[in-house]
């Protein structure tokens, strides 16, 4: 192991204008949707911004998302900030949709990510929001296709999984009901 002395550019003199220079200025933020905001506001979710990633915790039941400015568009903050609503459903106080997830990656890991995005077209249909498709939708796809081949009716039971998540988020008081006999 070796030790490093650090200086902050700002404190050192004489050092070449390459070392101080800033950077640029990302462009206009991205306007946020009203009725996005207040739709996510009132599921009740813990959403923590700070990152570059998206994810859900089940262990902590909070939401993580990068900043709004950190996307193309608000379109594609929503849509992820949807699919990861969807993952919160899941928690046993809610939905307790448990689909044999074991490990990364796996059969029941693809599962729960086609409901997640199925769960965020639903949202996003519903929100009146056009989101483009992400660079990961790639690499979920490959996961998916496995699991709809060992299975052909995954693609109904993922959409009806998906549609009871997005019931709850809408506070539907049928899905309201069948989290708490869940529970």
């Amino acid at each position: 192991m070796k030790g490093y002395t650090v200086f902050n550019v700002e404190q050192i003199d004489g050092l070449p204008e390459r070392f101080y220079a800033k950077p640029e200025p990302k462009g206009e933020p991205v306007a946020r949707i009203e009725r996005a905001d207040s739709f996510f506001a009132a599921t009740g979710a813990e959403i923590v911004h700070g990152g570059s990633k998206a994810y859900y915790i089940p262990q902590r039941d909070s939401i993580h998302m990068p900043c709004i400015d950190c996307f193309r568009d608000a379109e594609s903050y929503y849509a992820t900030l949807a699919h990861e609503a969807t993952h919160w459903t899941r928690h046993p106080s809610r939905l307790n949709r448990e689909l044999g997830r074991k490990r990364f990656g796996d059969e029941g890991y693809a599962m729960e990510e086609l409901v997640a995005e199925l769960g965020s077209a639903f949202l996003s249909a519903d929100l009146e929001l056009t989101p483009e498709l992400r660079d990961d939708h790639a690499a979920y796809i490959a996961s998916w296709i496995k699991v709809l081949k060992n299975d052909k009716r995954a693609i109904f039971a993922a959409a009806s999984y998906a549609q009871r998540a997005v019931d709850f988020l809408h506070g539907t008081p049928k899905a309201v009901e069948a989290s708490a006999e869940a529970a």
